[in-house]
């Protein structure tokens, strides 16, 4: 994983990975940053686990991170470039993620009783939670921000990209389960009186906030 790390085969010796910790703890650093700050992903985990259970929310805790390795890797092979250098491609992604995520705030401010978040009024299962992913523009803009500083020109770029996606992966199925996890702990304390509803306003609005932010960047 170090840049003087080296293995030797048949008297030759070939260069495991050329990140060095400077560079890898960077990328550590970037990853606990991206991963654990509130966003769609976090505020959905967190509201999905406390009105339908840890359970439930975990076919999308899990859709996060396959879904971010697909973008991840299509940036890596360039499918990113084209985002960057088609301003209407860009605005287009942009477009989608802003409704989807005002779609997704109209539904759960709504939600007032256990499991109706989950159900009746929201439903986010794995495929969406796939497909949020490519019309998030953060994750665009993490992904861009990877490949551009730790894989893109690198003379051992698919090395490279093999510890940053496990990484990356990793991270972004903790902080999302974390997030979910504590969602999961509200449950008892939410289900009396009006908590519920407030708490999946605030949900909401924390959506609309992340939309206001997407139309801005």
């Amino acid at each position: 994983m170090f840049e003087n790390l080296y293995w030797n085969c048949n008297g030759q010796q070939f260069r495991v990975c050329a990140m060095n910790w400077q560079e890898f703890t960077a990328l550590l650093v970037l990853a606990t940053a991206m991963s654990f700050s509130p966003g769609p992903n976090t505020t959905l985990s967190t509201a999905l686990a406390a009105n339908g259970g840890l359970r439930r929310a975990m076919r999308f805790v899990v859709a996060v991170p396959v879904g971010w390795g697909l973008l991840l890797g299509l940036c890596a092979a360039g499918i990113g470039a084209l985002v960057v250098a088609a301003p209407s491609l860009r605005w287009a992604i942009k477009a989608l993620g802003i409704a989807y995520l005002l779609w997704l705030a109209w539904k759960l401010s709504g939600s007032t009783t256990m499991g109706q978040a989950d159900g009746k009024q929201l439903r986010v299962g794995f495929w969406q939670g796939v497909m949020l992913q490519f019309v998030n523009i953060k994750a665009w803009l993490l992904a861009l921000t990877l490949v551009a500083t730790w894989i893109a020109g690198q003379p051992d770029a698919l090395r490279r990209f093999a510890i940053v996606a496990p990484v990356m992966l990793v991270y972004a199925f903790t902080s999302n389960f974390a997030y979910a996890l504590a969602g999961s702990l509200l449950r008892n304390w939410l289900a009396h009186g009006r908590r519920l509803l407030w708490f999946n306003r605030a949900m909401a609005a924390v959506l609309v906030l992340t939309a206001w932010w997407m139309a801005r960047v």
